[in-house]
């Protein structure tokens, strides 16, 4: 089949996606340049290092400020109203501190997009990067980190949005209706994990009162992800879907700041993708 109808697929999961970060860099080590890429939350903002070809960038990142307060704190959220400093984040460490090749991301052959939930409507909308400017890059990444409670609402073409994660949080079904005949799905979760029903539904529809179609998503997102887990395995069975996952559960939370223990989570996934390397060329080239 021919490779330019092969997605690349990444799920978010915060400081999980560390995981698919060590992935990526395996893909790169071993020249893996799938035509198109498509992520949400985290698994968009380590996506654009896979895309720019800038090997272990996310790695460098985590070990240097992960544990900086300026990154993730409690101080960010209660000066700033969130717990990431997007401006640190998104700003200073692309921009100044580990440069990231804007010119290799905006100009990639790869079709890369970036998944975001409109707060108005509770849908997922998916932008192409070829067709932005380097801020609005960052503004779009921003918008699909954002997540609920500990990130306010972020602007993004004059509109608000939240974590993309909430809408689409694997999106392979948009990928495939894309254009593309299968895909490579990089998970951020073990085989056995399933996303219980959200709890404290009145918290979210108090908290988010003014975004009620955003409360329907977020309530409505494990079943969606459960859902999304059944096609995944289904296309898998079907050899149109070749997945990467954990093998097994992770001690993280998506919030975890730990450089050292999300290295630990880095290193897995690219020895998991190295040990399947040969199993993906085959797939690639079947």
């Amino acid at each position: 089949m021919d490779i330019s109808k092969t997605a690349l697929v990444l799920e978010g999961g915060g400081f999980r996606a560390m995981f698919t970060s060590g992935v990526l860099d395996a893909l790169l080590k071993h020249k893996v340049h799938l035509p198109y890429c498509i992520g949400v939350s985290a698994g968009a903002a380590y996506g654009i290092s896979y895309v720019s070809r800038q090997f272990e960038r996310n790695r460098e990142v985590n070990l240097q400020y992960t544990s900086d307060p300026r990154y993730m704190s409690w101080r960010n959220f209660f000066k700033k109203g969130s717990l990431f400093d997007w401006d640190f984040v998104y700003g200073e460490i692309p921009n100044k501190l580990i440069p990231l090749n804007y010119d290799a991301a905006l100009s990639t052959d790869t079709v890369f997009k970036v998944g975001i939930t409109n707060a108005l409507t509770g849908k997922a909308e998916f932008i192409k990067v070829s067709d932005l400017n380097k801020d609005e890059l960052m503004q779009a990444v921003t918008a699909s980190s954002s997540l609920p409670f500990v990130s306010p609402v972020a602007q993004f073409n004059d509109q608000m949005y939240m974590d993309g994660g909430i809408s689409d949080a694997i999106p392979l079904s948009y990928a495939l209706k894309d254009g593309n005949k299968r895909a490579i799905v990089v998970l951020t979760r073990n085989a056995d994990y399933k996303k219980k029903t959200i709890r404290f539904k009145s918290l979210f529809r108090l908290y988010y009162r003014k975004y009620p179609q955003l409360v329907k998503a977020i309530l409505q997102r494990a079943e969606n992800y459960n859902a999304s887990l059944r096609l995944i395995a289904k296309l898998e069975a079907e050899g149109k879907v070749f997945v990467i996952r954990p093998n097994e559960p992770m001690d993280v939370s998506r919030i975890e700041n730990d450089a050292q223990k999300l290295d630990v989570l880095y290193q897995k996934g690219f020895k998991q993708m190295e040990d399947q390397m040969i199993a993906l060329k085959t797939w690639l080239n079947s």
